[in-house]
């Protein structure tokens, strides 16, 4: 670190590790990232939808969340820390080379953000159908104007930075998923409210760039639930959750995935459909957003998709998040070999289809480490 900021190369494609496969070769090696959330560690007692009863289709995702805080005291902090330096190491030794905090310290990484928002209130739960019908339950109620209050982003990702070799990617929920993903008692249009979102996001992640972060993700998975509205006003309000950031080191990042089942091994789960991919790739590609990250392992993209996106770099998943089974070294080959042949190698970056806040430790990290090994076998 220098003056509390983590120095590291502007680009995905930038030169963050190389493969000792291909030191003669010239070529950088493909890099790897996951996309947020990580198995909590067993001695963190936090509230978790993906480990709570009924899986992330809880009835009430936000209950108990500030007790479970109160009931570690004073040793929070250290509790977090704990578990932040556990998940980092992980990922460090899988291979990884932009990781994330796993997101220790969410319930869910959207009502975490929602809880450091103004006009958003907790005690008034409204009973909704999100998700295009896939998701009933109780959700905090927006009761007045929308507004950032102090930063709490930057000390996480601090935190993290400063216990990690590696660059510590940040993740948020962008203005459309949060929208669907709360109850609204005050605005009359979820275009307005995703404007006011937008501009709270906004200041949280300035405030981020400010501090030296490099790798700032918006998590918009509504859009391809609801494409025509991603299309509409969706990627305009995610643009300007970016507005100001002139510094070109910062990595502009959305991810975009399906759907999350509501357990591990769940069979045929809702999710979107695999078209809306296509019908916002093109409006996502002129946008600001530099890198896109997408999900294929759990159902194949048709890769013409990928030729689509004329400059952006994508993130591309290669691991199913909800199922035990590990996908081998060979079939993930293939894929990446088969996607190579619609997009610039500089331009792909391996990933998880989304968070692994579903898999046991071990599998997680069985699944991550056998990525990482086909790209090296590979010579990627």
């Amino acid at each position: 670190t220098s003056n509390g900021k983590y120095e590291t190369n502007p680009s995905w494609s930038s030169n963050i590790t190389w493969a000792s496969s291909q030191a003669n070769t010239g070529k950088l090696a493909m890099l790897t990232t996951v996309i947020g959330s990580y198995p909590k560690p067993s001695f963190l007692k936090l509230p978790d939808w993906f480990n709570a009863k009924g899986g992330t289709d809880t009835k009430h995702p936000t209950e108990d969340y500030n007790n479970a805080i109160k009931s570690m005291g004073d040793e929070a902090e250290s509790i977090f820390l704990k578990a932040a330096k556990e998940v980092i190491e992980d990922q460090i030794a899988c291979g990884i080379d932009i990781v994330t905090d796993g997101e220790v310290r969410r319930e869910n990484y959207i009502h975490y953000h929602c809880r450091h928002l103004e006009g958003i209130d907790f005690n008034k739960l409204t009973k909704k159908i999100a998700r295009t019908g896939n998701y009933e339950c109780w959700l905090p109620t927006i009761i007045n104007k929308v507004e950032a209050k102090d930063s709490f982003l930057v000390h996480d990702w601090s935190v993290a930075q400063n216990i990690s070799s590696q660059p510590v990617k940040i993740t948020m929920p962008g203005p459309m998923t949060i929208t669907d993903t709360i109850a609204n008692d005050y605005y009359t249009s979820n275009r307005e409210l995703g404007e006011d979102l937008a501009k709270a996001i906004n200041l949280e992640l300035n405030r981020l760039v400010d501090a030296g972060c490099k790798y700032i993700q918006v998590d918009e998975p509504l859009f391809a639930r609801k494409p025509k509205e991603a299309i509409a006003y969706g990627v305009e309000n995610l643009e300007k959750c970016f507005d100001g950031i002139s510094n070109t080191d910062v990595e502009k990042i959305t991810h975009i995935c399906c759907g999350y089942p509501d357990k591990l091994d769940a069979v045929d789960y809702p999710k979107a459909p695999l078209d809306s991919y296509h019908q916002i790739a093109e409006l996502l590609d002129k946008s600001i957003v530099d890198s896109i990250s997408i999900e294929d392992a759990h159902r194949y993209n048709d890769l013409s998709l990928l030729e689509k996106f004329k400059q952006s770099k994508i993130i591309f998943g290669l691991i199913k998040i909800a199922s035990s089974e590990v996908e081998t070294i060979s079939e993930i080959q293939k894929r990446i070999k088969d996607a190579l042949e619609h997009i610039d190698r500089e331009r792909f970056i391996a990933a998880p289809d989304c968070g692994l806040g579903h898999l046991p430790r071990k599998l997680a990290m069985k699944k991550l480490k056998t990525m990482v090994e086909a790209l090296d076998e590979q010579g990627l």
